[in-house]
């Protein structure tokens, strides 16, 4: 009897063993896990200090433009994004990614539910990196607000080591290096530059401290006025003050159009008697910045895009 039930027993515990759903009883995740353990550690210099992390996360959400802008140049696709990003060259990108909320409002429940094995966030999203970094790794990507070109050099080398996209990343950083150099050599003696933001019809003027202050500083166009005063949406200019200024360029940056607010057009709005007066008007010297350099800005698409266009301007037979 005891021989007849340890043979039972024998034969049960074989087909168990045989059973093909108890061979896939192991967590599906696990060789994924197993895979992230084994991956290769780097480091990132972040807006919170250096960050170490596993290379080439394979799920990542991202809650910063730039970074989506360097990404897309990079050919690192992302598995999370807010979608509404009002760049159009990176609506493709976004509209195959999961919805995941806002720049100001992450939606918690669908990171939640996507599971990235990496957060990107920067100013716009920053208040929430508590929130966030409770849910997956998050990193901090904000820049400085003063060295668009720097930092943003910065987050593209950084993104070559950290999605092992190093020979991508140099190829960029050349492109952008050599477009400054140029833009730079097309500046000399051109004379000075005034940077404006048009907002819903109002005027706000921006000076080389500013976050638009690379084409002062890095491009090398003398501001028109040394006594603009630092603030994040500018400050608060007339038509009377642009005319009095007497710019030999101006920079628009129309800031309805950039976040797809409707309104009048800051080209419209410019056209007036007092601004006609300007050397820039009179010259054709007006440049408009992309909307990627106010959403987007320190991503490697939109500094080669103003770079180009500021460039183009410079170079044109209106000096």
């Amino acid at each position: 009897m005891l021989k007849q039930l340890s043979l039972t027993a024998m034969a049960l515990a074989t087909l168990v063993a045989c059973n093909p759903s108890n061979l896939s009883s192991t967590p599906a995740s696990a060789p994924a896990a197993a895979s992230a353990a084994h991956a290769a550690e780097v480091t990132i210099q972040t807006a919170r200090g250096e960050v170490k992390l596993a290379q080439s996360p394979s799920k990542v959400a991202v809650f910063d433009l730039a970074s989506l802008d360097t990404l897309e140049a990079l050919g690192v696709p992302v598995a999370g994004s807010p979608k509404k990003v009002y760049v159009p060259y990176l609506q493709p990108m976004v509209e195959t990614a999961n919805d995941i909320g806002t720049l100001f409002e992450p939606n918690l429940e669908a990171l939640n539910a996507l599971k990235p094995q990496l957060i990107i966030v920067s100013a716009r999203t920053a208040a929430k990196y508590n929130e966030l970094a409770a849910l997956a790794p998050t990193i901090d990507m904000s820049d400085s607000g003063q060295d668009l070109i720097g930092d943003g050099m910065k987050l593209l080398d950084g993104y070559g080591v950290l999605f092992n996209k190093k020979a991508e990343a140099q190829r960029l950083h050349t492109e952008v290096q050599n477009l400054l150099t140029d833009t730079q050599a097309a500046a000399k003696d051109k004379g000075t530059g005034l940077i404006l933001m048009v907002n819903a019809g109002k005027l706000s003027a921006f000076g080389a401290q500013s976050r638009f202050g690379w084409i002062h500083k890095d491009i090398g166009i003398p501001a028109a006025d040394s006594n603009i005063q630092v603030s994040p949406h500018g400050q608060p200019v007339s038509f009377e003050y642009i005319q009095k200024t007497n710019p030999d360029w101006l920079f628009v940056l129309d800031r309805s159009a950039a976040i797809g607010e409707e309104g009048k057009a800051a080209q419209n709005v410019l056209d007036n008697d007092l601004v006609r007066q300007t050397k820039a008007w009179q010259q054709g010297h007006v440049v408009y910045l992309s909307a990627a350099s106010y959403v987007a800005a320190g991503g490697v698409q939109q500094m080669k895009t103003d770079l180009s266009n500021i460039k183009a301007a410079l170079n044109s037979k209106n000096k």
